[in-house]
């Protein structure tokens, strides 16, 4: 006859199910493990695969460049797949052309690569003198100061290899004239010239109705650079200054305007507390 004690039943109960649990537990590990190393690979092996070949490039958001322009510019490799793409290096090259202010390379899976374009949008259209200021050149400029490009002769062979959205704009925005010799654009670069600067600041810098009505600027010098509204008012602004100096300005000439309607032709507030103007 024997006898077993209730406690040392219990610990080898307790050791029996802590046992089938340490296995339950080295399965589960072995199972996750397993479809982890089975993913891996697979990762792998589709990864180097010709699996998701980009077929198909998409451009968005362009109107002054071409979907074949972007494209180009892109130069996605033949034969890549939507896994393998540089879409970093794409993007870089995107941001490379002058009209271009953001942009975006995503994957459209199974095929298709898209290029998601912002442009920037041309503020002025300034006529560079060249050949010693015996003819212009029209160039555009974004508010930035971007010189994005020389504008060819509407009409010419030049202006038919362009998106004619260019010559729509360019005939709807701020014209700037009377620019010194010496002006140089180039392509993607930034206006260096205090005259053109100075002109763009103000009237990105004005605030009411009143930059509407600014239909071109005489950038002959920042001191004397000259507004011509669109009723034929010629509005002597000189230095654009601070944001406050150009507000007080436009204050001044609002204020003239609406106290003299229809009989003012000449305005000066190159100096904003001593403003002159002359009748029609």
């Amino acid at each position: 006859m024997t006898s077993v004690r209730i406690g040392d039943m219990d610990q080898a109960d307790r050791a029996r199910r802590a046992q089938r649990t340490y296995r339950r537990y080295l399965i589960r590990i072995g199972l996750v493990v397993a479809l982890v190393g089975a993913l891996v690979i697979g990762g792998v092996v589709v990864y180097n695969s010709n699996l998701f070949t980009i077929t198909n490039v998409r451009v968005t958001g362009v109107e002054h460049l071409t979907a074949t322009e972007m494209t180009e510019l892109a130069s996605v490799p033949e034969g890549t797949t939507l896994l393998r793409v540089d879409a970093g290096g794409i993007q870089q090259r995107l941001l490379g052309e002058a009209w271009v202010q953001e942009a975006s390379v995503n994957r459209v899976f199974p095929d298709t690569l898209e290029l998601a374009i912002t442009e920037k949008t041309i503020a002025a259209v300034v006529s560079v003198p060249i050949d010693s200021a015996q003819t212009t050149e029209d160039w555009a400029i974004a508010s930035d100061g971007t010189w994005l490009m020389a504008i060819p002769e509407k009409g010419s062979d030049a202006s038919k290899t362009i998106s004619q959205k260019v010559y729509e704009d360019a005939e709807n925005v701020l014209h700037i004239s009377d620019v010194p010799l010496g002006v140089t654009p180039e392509v993607g670069a930034h206006c260096t010239d205090a005259n053109v600067n100075n002109a763009l600041d103000i009237v990105s810098g004005l605030t009411t109705d009143l930059a509407d009505q600014v239909k071109s600027v005489k950038a002959t010098e920042t001191a004397s650079t000259t507004l011509t509204l669109e009723n034929g008012i010629e509005i002597s602004f000189g230095e654009a200054g601070t944001t406050e100096e150009i507000r007080n300005k436009e204050r001044v000439i609002l204020q003239l305007m609406e106290e003299n309607p229809g009989t003012i032709a000449y305005i000066n507030v190159r100096v904003v507390d001593r403003p002159t103007w002359r009748s029609l």
